[in-house]
């Protein structure tokens, strides 16, 4: 196989599977959590120390790992929210007939500090980098981050597949912010913008010529064949196409939950 071909083979490979991955541990008994918190820090910490590492490695092996890495950065993130340890001050569904600002307010509310650690990573990833020739794992999580903020506006705005089944009962209360629609006026910007960016980095990579350019060429093509899914799972937004069968294994974990005690906030 042609060597950019395998760069997305490994990004579809890692987005499926750290997507199913997370979603097996959010939905374990709560006792588990605990270890599972502690266990990702680990791996945080390790790919940050990686960034710094490979940060001057212009290879095709520096990228992959930059890459990596910075997907375990999100990775933390995602398991923090995902567990409730990092979510919001208001925990709580949104008040009936509460519209517009009021709802987004209530909304922000609910994802606050989410929002403010994904500020941290950022800086922290960017420190990480710093001025290092390869800067692949800064462009992924940027990639990770723009979509993801898209994603939530058209969730928040209303789509048709909401994937409240991703949710773990614990976080029942953020159903509550979502709205279900066709589409709504946002998405077809989303759509386009995220289609548009993942086209000009995989035309100026092709322009390029050579799939033989070392980690250059590796970098922009993993973070195109990114952009590319991040584009795909908009469009999985408004598809009448059921999603959750992408991620069953992982989704099995939220069949028979355990009866524990309501989830309160680590001290």
């Amino acid at each position: 196989m042609d060597p950019l071909g395998w760069t997305v083979v490994y990004t579809l490979f890692a987005w499926w599977f750290s997507t199913g991955a997370i979603l097996y541990l959010d939905g374990l008994p709560r006792h588990t959590f605990r270890h599972t918190m502690g266990w990702t820090t680990v791996l945080l910490g390790g790919a940050l120390w990686g960034l710094v590492h490979t940060r001057g490695d212009t290879s095709a092996a520096g990228a992959y790992c930059a890459f990596t890495c910075a997907l375990l950065v999100w990775a933390w993130q995602e398991v923090a929210f995902l567990l409730g340890w990092v979510t919001g001050p208001r925990r709580a569904a949104c008040p009936l007939g509460a519209q517009g600002a009021r709802r987004f307010g209530f909304a922000l509310q609910a994802v606050l500090y989410h929002e403010l650690a994904l500020i941290v990573l950022a800086i922290a990833v960017w420190a990480c980098v710093g001025d290092g020739a390869n800067r692949t794992g800064w462009w992924t999580f940027l990639a990770l981050w723009g979509m993801r903020q898209s994603a939530k506006l058209n969730v928040f705005l209303g789509v048709r597949n909401l994937g409240e089944n991703f949710l773990p009962d614990h976080l029942a209360y953020l159903k509550t912010y979502f709205q279900r629609r066709p589409m709504n006026v946002l998405f077809p910007f989303s759509v386009t913008i995220s289609t548009a960016t993942a086209v000009a980095v995989w035309w100026s990579l092709l322009e390029a010529g050579s799939p033989h350019a070392g980690g250059a060429a590796v970098g922009l093509a993993l973070v195109g064949s990114l952009l590319a899914l991040g584009a795909l799972e908009h469009w999985l937004l408004v598809l009448p196409l059921p999603t959750e069968a992408l991620w069953r294994w992982g989704l099995r974990s939220h069949a028979a939950p355990a009866a524990e005690p309501p989830l309160t906030p680590p001290a």
